[in-house]
């Protein structure tokens, strides 16, 4: 909900209202302040807000002693921030199981349980899950929406007109982030939102998810690295070096494996899983997850730069758009029920983002800023890569685009490869 109190459509609207049809509980996860609440509102009848300050002892009280109390409402029922009272899960599951019914909780949470030991039920026939994500362009009103995902898969996009959207506008996108109570506030203000996020990260949340006290300084400072290498297929031995090159200390690799953990159970990385296609050719395909952050806003925030700072490194910038894209294609093609990968072999091939569909359709995209020779180089390594795949063992890509931070159109090339600016794109 946006300062005003007008609620801006979300791509998971429809997804909720699906899965509320086909599942007893619909888990809503996902980092704080990207809608998760707000968004489950709109579909709930009733609200059970275990952090409220004026109630949460009393709350937590009942979760140990009367559960079903607390479940007790009008369906479906919001049970926010569940994970302070794990058991809530159990007793969740057995009132689905009495009652016979779908639709009946929603439950929202911005990290996972502390002490699982409480859930004894892993939800399989009574659960659905659903991930939310800081805002697209397309939800934020920032995309036109022209070019629709679901068209690309059916090989029926037009050329479009793209919104007038210059490098500088990007820029100052990226560094805002997807965040909806950010959106109605001046820049100078929504860039500063960004940068108290990443200190309530390293000060508060990355502690609070297992009640582990955490070093503040080091959490950013892992954040920082981490920021750097969005993109990379980098180990956490990588990390380990650029950690220690730059402040010496007792530091371990296992010291950061527990810190990214941590940053893992409170949505705030996304790494990106390989893409292992059948290819024509034996070619040893990298499997290793690619880092990335859940916004660009995390990376711009710990690193202490905004908007005029990447158009004078456009290295950067071309880096930390990528992260923008690969999380506006997550959120697109959750919709359609699909995952984005990310493809990269030992002979360098590589392509930064294969969006695959459930039904076993795929779109091979690759990231660029925009201009003539990087939407070269793009459709180069697209057909290049297309070429590889043995399309007697799976089927041929439905389409190839070069995803761009500007231009005035979308539009197919000679070549069938699809130029698009993300301001054009939907689910």
């Amino acid at each position: 909900m946006d300062t005003i109190g007008i609620y801006r459509n979300r791509v998971a609207d429809k997804m909720l209202r699906n899965q509320l049809e086909a599942a007893g509980v619909v888990l809503i996860q996902g980092p704080k302040w990207c809608g998760k609440t707000t968004t489950a509102e709109q579909q709930a009848k009733s609200i059970l807000r275990m952090d409220y300050p004026k109630m949460s002892k009393e709350y937590l009280t009942l979760a140990e002693n009367d559960p079903e109390l607390l479940l007790a409402g009008e369906t479906p029922r919001l049970v926010d921030e569940w994970q302070l009272a794990p058991q809530l899960w159990d007793t969740a599951r057995y009132t689905v199981d009495r009652r016979s019914a779908m639709g009946q909780f929603i439950f929202t949470g911005s990290a996972v349980p502390a002490d699982k030991s409480m859930i004894t039920h892993t939800g399989t026939g009574r659960f659905a899950w659903l991930t939310m994500r800081p805002m697209s362009l397309w939800e934020s009103g920032e995309s036109n929406g022209n070019a629709s995902l679901v068209d690309l898969f059916a090989g029926q996009m037009e050329s479009c007109i793209a919104p007038d959207s210059s490098l500088e506008d990007i820029a100052f996108t990226l560094c805002r982030g997807g965040w909806p109570g950010s959106l109605n506030l001046k820049k100078t203000t929504a860039l500063r939102v960004a940068n108290n996020y990443v200190k309530a990260i390293c000060e508060s949340d990355i502690s609070r998810v297992d009640n582990v006290q955490r070093d503040p300084d080091f959490a950013l400072r892992l954040l920082r690295a981490y920021s750097r290498h969005q993109g990379g297929q980098v180990s956490v031995g990588t990390l380990y070096a650029d950690l220690s090159a730059n402040k010496g200390g007792s530091l371990t690799e296992n010291t950061i494996s527990l810190y990214l953990s941590a940053l893992r159970k409170i949505f705030v990385i996304e790494d990106m899983p390989a893409w292992n296609p059948n290819l024509r050719s034996k070619t040893a395909i990298r499997t290793s997850d690619t880092r990335y952050f859940v916004d660009p806003s995390i990376a711009t925030g710990a690193l202490g730069i905004g908007p005029k700072d990447l158009m004078y490194d456009l290295n950067t910038y071309g880096l930390l758009f990528e992260t923008m894209a690969v999380r506006d294609l997550r959120v697109y093609a959750d919709a359609l029920d699909g995952r984005v990968y990310h493809y990269r072999d030992h002979n360098g091939l590589e392509c930064d983002a294969v969006v695959h569909l459930h039904n076993g359709s795929y779109g091979l995209v690759e990231i660029k800023l925009g201009g003539e020779t990087l939407i070269e180089e793009g459709a180069y390594n697209l057909k290049k890569l297309a070429n590889k795949i043995d399309t007697t063992k799976m089927k041929s890509p439905s389409f190839m685009m070069v995803l761009t931070a500007t231009g005035a159109y979308a539009y197919r090339r000679k070549d069938g490869v699809l130029v698009v600016p993300i301001g054009c794109l939907k689910d």
